[in-house]
């Protein structure tokens, strides 16, 4: 399922885009958690086709998803990046989008587009 089909159906809006190409880009799994140590333990596959789903909107997030070579992160509550924080995932050139939507109800609507849990290896 592409990025830009998947942002459409969750509401999502663009908090920065580092590469307009990679909202045409497949993504087959997400992994949906606000403790990145989970993340860091349960990701060892796919993570270029993977998205994180957090409620952490920090530089912990950015950092996590560096580590494990994901490009694309998505905010759920409709949290927001701080200034600084948004400064670091510039430099590190995410692309991040922010939804309303709650963790359970963002991750229901992946799960019904397709979208298989990333770390179950």
């Amino acid at each position: 399922m592409s990025a830009r089909e998947l942002l459409k159906k969750i509401g999502a809006r663009t908090l920065y885009t580092f590469n307009e190409e990679l909202l045409d880009k497949e993504y087959q799994f997400v992994f949906a958690a606000d403790l990145m140590s989970d993340a860091l333990a349960m990701i060892n596959a796919n993570t270029d086709s993977t998205i994180l789903l957090t409620g952490l909107a920090n530089a912990q997030s950015l950092r996590t998803a560096e580590m494990l070579d994901i490009s694309m992160i998505i905010y759920v509550r409709g949290k927001q990046l701080s200034e600084t924080d948004l400064e670091l995932a510039k430099e590190m050139e995410f692309n991040l989008f922010s939804t309303n939507l709650t963790m359970f109800e963002c991750s229901g609507v992946l799960y019904q587009m397709g979208m298989k849990a990333a770390g179950n290896d």
